[in-house]
């Protein structure tokens, strides 16, 4: 009947500041490892174990990666889930003859059993993946280096190409393969941007809908089928009707009342003297990952969360998932030359961090995938293009995803400040590499660490978090600390006036991409 392609997009800022003993944005990496990355991995190895295929596509961001690697954020996370671990034997004694002892003790079970599969994988939770990869169950791929949005670059083509290349040389520097395709950050577009994709031997990339839609000639499938774009490179469109199902808690499945509900966590529930040990260092309440609750209603009055319920949510919603999919497919296949194709990207972190039973329902889904809809199958997009090589040649429109879909949330008047010193650090950043086409020793490491610090300032998040107000001081703080050191090193070079011994800490504070080279901005 036709395919479906599922899509998850795994990626975080860099986040990593030595310079303190805890840092409350380090949390949002151990709160994904232990309710997203290793609650997937153990759904991955069910499926495995009872022999159900699945077939998958991830993109990990290259931040991610070195957060992952990390050893320092590594040994943060032991302490993290150890400390979880002391929390969650409290609770259980403390709920004890109580509804609430039972989530207490799946909690406590949960935070066990990530330390196991954390002790397991000797701390590389990318291991698991990678072993998925080889098996055949997962498409990996990647995106730009630290998750630029490339239309706010497209007048300064060394700095998407450095962007491009840098996050493919960690990708291959992790799995042994080439990417085959690339998530483009937010899924900003502009024609033209596929040449650069050309260039690195990548075959495909995604696109919001209207990307498609808006394209010249007019994609005649829509978003179900892939177009080759003018450089040969394929464009794969998001399909909105599975998408808004599975991501919107107003209409979408995660809203549904029989799932847990994520604001109401113990951290700002019980007791300010009891909980004090385990919130933010200086005394503000955070989120602990205990919530006992269910989504119930839109009110404040929440009932006990019953994890059985939600389980049987989760697989009616798999059911439900699938009918959709399989009539749509039904109406697009007595419509098309081509075998229909349903892609259905998500932010990875949506299964497990915001939507506590989605890896539950990703299992499902696999599960009466194979038993019950034979006429339906789950593909990668690399699969989808070996079966079907003859594809609509056209050329897409400007497009992203977010909030009206053309770059608002990314450039708008609370944000707009920082693109004329990202600007002027990229033009600075390409000057430095035509007035020293060679450098070596210790030149050679402050131009390599003015690429750092300018990849670090380009990142899509910080304009993401000050519009949206989340954390938007952090990445006021964070945007400034960049710009800051790469024009102080550029300033440095031009006056030959290097501080070894502030840039060797800059070095240690910005140490993503250990084997970075300045020259990415040459070409």
């Amino acid at each position: 009947m036709g395919y479906l392609s599922l899509v998850l997009h795994a990626h975080l800022p860099f986040v990593r500041h030595p310079e303190y003993e805890e840092f409350l944005e380090e949390r949002w990496l151990f709160e994904a490892i232990t309710e997203c990355y290793l609650p997937l991995l153990e759904v991955f190895h069910r499926l495995e174990a009872n022999q159900i295929p699945f077939s998958l596509t991830i993109s990990f961001s290259p931040t991610l990666i070195s957060m992952l690697l990390d050893p320092l954020l590594q040994e943060r996370y032991r302490k993290y889930l150890n400390k979880s671990i002391e929390l969650a034997q409290k609770e259980f004694q403390r709920t004890r003859s109580t509804p609430f002892q039972p989530l207490a003790k799946m909690y406590l079970s949960r935070f066990q059993r990530c330390l196991q599969q954390f002790d397991e994988c000797k701390g590389n939770i990318l291991n698991g993946y990678l072993q998925f990869f080889q098996k055949g169950f997962l498409e990996l791929i990647t995106t730009t280096a630290t998750h630029a949005y490339l239309p706010a670059l497209r007048h300064h083509p060394q700095a998407i190409r450095a962007q491009i290349k840098a996050g493919i040389e960690l990708y291959k520097s992790i799995f042994p393969s080439h990417p085959p395709g690339m998530w483009l950050p937010e899924c900003g577009y502009f024609p033209g941007l596929e040449q650069y994709l050309a260039q690195e031997k990548i075959l495909y990339f995604f696109l919001e809908r209207h990307g498609l839609e808006y394209a010249t000639p007019q994609a005649i499938y829509g978003v179900y089928a892939p177009v080759y774009t003018p450089a040969g490179v394929a464009a794969f469109g998001r399909d909105a009707m599975t998408s808004e199902q599975v991501w919107s808690s107003e209409v979408g499945y995660p809203g549904d009342p029989d799932y847990r509900e994520f604001y109401r966590d113990i951290g700002y529930d019980l007791e300010y003297d009891y909980i004090r040990p385990y919130i933010n260092p200086d005394g503000a309440r955070i989120h602990t990952g205990i919530k006992y609750y269910r989504i119930t209603g839109k009110t404040n009055q929440k009932e006990i969360y019953n994890p059985q319920r939600a389980l049987q949510k989760a697989a009616w919603h798999a059911e439900d998932f699938l009918q959709k999919v399989s009539l749509r497919l039904q109406k697009l296949q007595a419509q098309m030359s081509l075998p229909p194709l349903i892609v259905s990207p998500y932010d990875a972190e949506l299964f497990g961090h915001w939507w506590y039973e989605g890896p539950l329902w990703l299992e499902w889904l696999f599960v009466k995938l194979h038993f019950d809809y034979p006429q339906l199958q789950a593909i990668t997009p690399s699969q989808y293009l070996r079966h079907s090589p003859t594809l609509q040649l056209v050329q897409p429109a400007t497009s992203s995803w977010g909030k009206n879909g053309y770059s608002e949330v990314w450039l708008n008047s609370q944000n707009a400040w920082i693109y004329r010193h990202l600007l002027q650090a990229t033009e600075e950043m390409i000057y430095l590499c035509q007035a020293f086409p060679q450098a070596d020793g210790e030149l050679r490491e402050a131009l390599d660490q003015a690429c750092r610090e300018l990849f670090l300032a380009q990142s899509s998040d910080w304009p993401f978090l000050i519009h949206t107000q989340t954390a938007m001081e952090y990445a006021k703080k964070r945007l400034q600390a960049h710009i800051g050191r790469f024009f102080k090193i550029a300033k440095s070079i031009r006056e030959n006036r290097l501080d070894a011994k502030w840039l060797q800490k800059v070095q240690y504070l910005d140490n993503i991409f250990p084997q970075i080279s300045y020259t990415l901005f040459q070409n």
